[in-house]
């Protein structure tokens, strides 16, 4: 039998730029990385609560669509690694520079008092998507998705840490939890890369069902969800 990593699945031979470590079709025929794509129900099912909660209270719209952004980076996420294909990478990684734009937004609105329309930051998030859109479809180059992504991920870090200490610090619970679970993916996230080989060496010798522990891919979905969603609360 050949290796788990050369199997060949439903979707054929993966198109997209990037490949993580859990091992293609290893568990499901019709899914090539099947763990990373059901951890996406956590950027689904909460968000979709979150939006129906928000909906019935009557929430300025923009907190629905963070809550609504969200749940496209999971099914966008989900499409992805089922697929391994470009086109779905790019319904991936396009709609995490979206939401963030989204919760930038929420985060520099939060001290208004009227429902009104920031029309420039509105303006200079929309030209920042665009021309992060544009310019990824030309280089096709996926450090340039992760510089653009960390630098919005930066900014609403930055922001946030300064609501919870200098504004409305009896927030700081949420805040910090939601930093640090989101810090606990990243740093998943890190692991699974640069430790691929000696995971995938370690999985073979585990069971099935306790090696799926160590896809630390899947758990950065499951922090950075949860992460997000707890950030969208605060």
């Amino acid at each position: 039998m050949a290796p788990a990593a050369d199997r060949q699945g439903y979707w054929g031979p993966p198109t997209s730029t990037l490949e993580w470590c859990e091992e293609n079709y290893a568990v499901s025929f019709y899914i090539a990385e099947f763990w990373n794509t059901v951890s996406n129900l956590i950027f689904i099912l909460p968000p979709i609560y979150g939006a129906i909660q928000t909906y019935k209270d009557g929430l300025e719209k923009r907190y629905l669509a963070a809550y609504l952004c969200l749940t496209a980076v999971g099914l966008g996420s989900w499409c992805f690694h089922m697929t391994l294909k470009y086109e779905m990478q790019l319904l991936d990684e396009l709609p995490m520079i979206y939401s963030c734009c989204v919760f930038v937004y929420c985060l520099y609105e939060c001290f208004k008092y009227k429902n009104t329309v920031n029309y420039p930051l509105l303006f200079l998030l929309i030209t920042y998507s665009v021309v992060v859109s544009i310019v990824y479809l030309n280089l096709k180059e996926p450090v340039f998705h992760q510089i653009m992504y960390g630098t919005l991920v930066s900014i609403i870090v930055l922001r946030s840490v300064y609501i919870v200490l200098w504004v409305y610090p009896w927030l700081r619970g949420l805040g910090y939890t939601s930093l640090t679970v989101f810090l606990m993916g990243f740093f998943l996230w890190n692991v699974d890369n640069i430790f691929c080989d000696k995971l995938r060496a370690l999985r073979e010798k585990m069971p099935p069902v306790v090696g799926a522990v160590t896809q630390f891919h899947a758990w950065w979905h499951i922090l950075t969800g949860l992460g997000s969603y707890l950030h969208i609360l605060l």
